[in-house]
């Protein structure tokens, strides 16, 4: 390995390091707990280091965004290609988009909710988060129905189940009646 390929290695796994204690500090205190000079104090490393990877919180949280989003996406993937038929899939998909953000609250608020730098529904739109979406859009689009965009529709569908997530967390919603929401979702936006 060359000197030059180590480097590269070496300065990977700072940002991966920086990126996990960063999500771990956010998801037990909260993202106004995530500031460079804690992050540093915790990896060991000055904040010139990390300000040599990040410019600063923002461009962190998009990276935190980043990653949840590959994750969702491979979970939701993984929850419909289990599932047997639209209804089955399409209730794969919402149960596990919902747990997703019951389990991840910070990544979800990365995702979602915080600016993280990124471009959303546009050219430049990082791929982690066209993919996140195509993850969507794969079971949803097979029941939009007739005339309606694929698209449209998982936008619409993204929706509730976004308003349903952040709902809930906030208190907003009995947590206990989660899953009624769900079948009603099932029931009347997906008519499956």
């Amino acid at each position: 390995m060359s000197v030059q390929e180590r480097k590269q290695r070496e300065r990977a796994e700072r940002e991966r390091l920086i990126v996990a204690t960063a999500r771990e500090l956010a998801e037990q205190q909260g993202w106004d707990a995530v500031t460079t000079r804690r992050l540093a104090e915790r990896i060991e490393y000055s904040q010139p280091v990390l300000y040599s990877h990040f410019r600063g919180k923002r461009e962190i949280i998009g990276a935190v965004a980043l990653e949840g989003a590959a994750e969702m996406a491979a979970a939701l993937r993984a929850a419909t290609s289990a599932a047997d038929g639209p209804r089955t899939r399409v209730t794969a998909l919402a149960r596990t988009y919902l747990d997703f953000a019951k389990r991840n609250p910070a990544v979800y608020d990365a995702m979602f909710q915080l600016d993280g730098g990124l471009a959303f529904a546009h050219e430049d739109t990082p791929e982690l988060l066209k993919d996140a979406f195509a993850a969507l859009l794969e079971s949803l689009g097979e029941v939009a129905g007739d005339g309606v965009h694929p698209g449209l529709f998982t936008e619409v569908f993204w929706a509730a189940l976004h308003g349903l997530a952040t709902l809930t967390r906030a208190g907003r919603l009995p947590p206990e009646d989660t899953e009624r929401r769900t079948e009603l979702l099932m029931e009347r936006l997906a008519m499956v």
